[in-house]
């Protein structure tokens, strides 16, 4: 019998009579859309920064607050959106966010073409993309379970994981070149277009979910239960222990990601993409092999392994030189890919398991409030560092930072979890 959680049941497990998700049309939709709005947020990850450093000149200190403002949302605003998710029909929330989110790039182009492009406006249209972008997150997780059976949670996971898995290694090596190509300002238009494609995906989903109840219970009580779940459950307060270390570290480090890769490296935008989206190819093999590694090792170590590896990202920067750069960035991002994919495709379903439906939102709000609320502190830390330390002297803090997140759920009880357990 494995080892769950006090009051928890196995999940069942799908068996050759469980229709497979490639046959689920709703959620192909669902796949499709999200996995073309990935690929053109690889392009806006990499043009803006390059937009700021490289035609608005933007210092350190800049460019750890323009990544900053895009993460900002989650620590301002992340708890309160999952009372809203638990309020308002997740559909129309996704489709809100993809609108939203491609109209507001679009201004960025628009500007450029002008020229009356500023920072103050990079960092505007990040703050509002970003407050999107958590309402999206949030309504997503929280819809995927009412869409599909609960013993498909991990095929669904793992396809998506997939999918930003291949995005991931594509993305950023299209990405630069696409740039080079077409310069900054288009690719953006382009990751506007994938919003769109995304949101009409959503639209023609053909599921209809129930009315959400309406509560008139204060927002402020409704948030303190989120919390209350997530701290009261030591397997959730492991798992964003873990993400927030890591967030806080890995993001002091990719604030300056750019800056260090083209000014004390000597990268170009192809060469930097390259050496990320070859690197992130340790994704997709971590997506593909995922259920196999849980089901030898069990849920737990899984978590645990994954855990360990991607704490490993940041380390091997630490030691690049011009003459290594391409190899080093390239071995950074095959660990943090490979190992938070691993984790994530079992964490994320055992987080959707042991939460009841009508806390979806607010759960999933909280670990966007904790674990995406790092970010834009770690940004800022990271900008600041930059700027007082250097470069260098703060990427090494960073990788040492990043090297404790693993130990949130290696002395968690996670550990002894062999199966996903059911919701309670």
């Amino acid at each position: 019998m494995p080892n769950t959680p006090p009051g928890s049941q196995p999940l069942p497990i799908a068996d050759n009579h469980t229709p497979t998700l490639w046959h689920h049309a709703d959620f192909m939709k669902l796949w499709i859309g999200q996995t073309t709005s990935l690929f053109g947020s690889a392009l806006s990850r990499l043009a803006i920064p390059l937009i700021a450093a490289l035609a608005l000149n933007a210092t350190p200190a800049e460019m750890g607050l323009l990544t900053a403002v895009g993460t900002a949302p989650s620590l301002l605003v992340g708890l309160f959106t999952g009372v809203w998710v638990d309020r308002i029909r997740r559909r129309t929330l996704l489709i809100v966010g993809d609108v939203g989110r491609a109209l507001l790039l679009v201004t960025i182009p628009a500007a450029a073409f002008l020229g009356v492009l500023t920072m103050v406006q990079l960092y505007v249209v990040g703050f509002l993309t970003g407050v999107l972008s958590v309402f999206f997150d949030v309504a997503s997780r929280s819809y995927l379970p009412t869409l599909i059976d609960r013993c498909q949670l991990v095929e669904a996971n793992g396809k998506l994981e997939l999918s930003g898995s291949i995005m991931a290694v594509a993305g950023p090596s299209l990405a630069g070149l696409i740039i080079q190509a077409i310069t900054a300002p288009l690719a953006i238009v382009l990751d506007a277009v994938s919003y769109l494609v995304s949101a009409l995906c959503v639209f023609f989903i053909r599921h209809r979910e129930k009315a959400p109840q309406i509560s008139r219970v204060p927002m402020l009580i409704q948030v303190r239960e989120g919390l209350g779940v997530v701290f009261g459950n030591p397997l959730l307060r492991a798992f964003a222990g873990c993400l927030a270390t890591s967030n806080f570290a890995s993001n002091a480090f990719f604030a300056l990601y750019i800056l260090f890769g083209t000014r004390e490296l000597g990268l170009n935008a192809a060469e930097l993409g390259l050496a990320y989206g070859i690197g992130a190819s340790g994704a997709v093999v971590a997506a593909m092999i995922a259920a196999r590694v849980t089901a030898r090792l069990g849920v737990g170590r899984a978590l645990i392994l994954g855990a360990f590896l991607g704490s490993l990202e940041v380390l091997p920067v630490v030691f690049a030189t011009p003459r290594s750069a391409v190899l080093l960035l390239l071995l950074s991002s095959l660990l943090g890919n490979f190992g938070w994919v691993l984790y994530n495709v079992n964490a994320v379903s055992l987080r959707q398991a042991v939460t009841p439906m009508a806390l979806q939102g607010r759960v999933n709000a909280t670990f966007s409030f904790l674990v995406s609320g790092m970010l834009p502190l770690g940004a800022l830390a990271g900008g600041l560092l930059g700027e007082g330390l250097g470069l260098r002297n703060t990427i090494i803090l960073a990788a040492v930072g990043s090297l404790f997140a693993f130990l949130w759920v290696l002395f968690s009880p996670v550990r002894n979890v062999t199966q996903i357990p059911e919701a309670t």
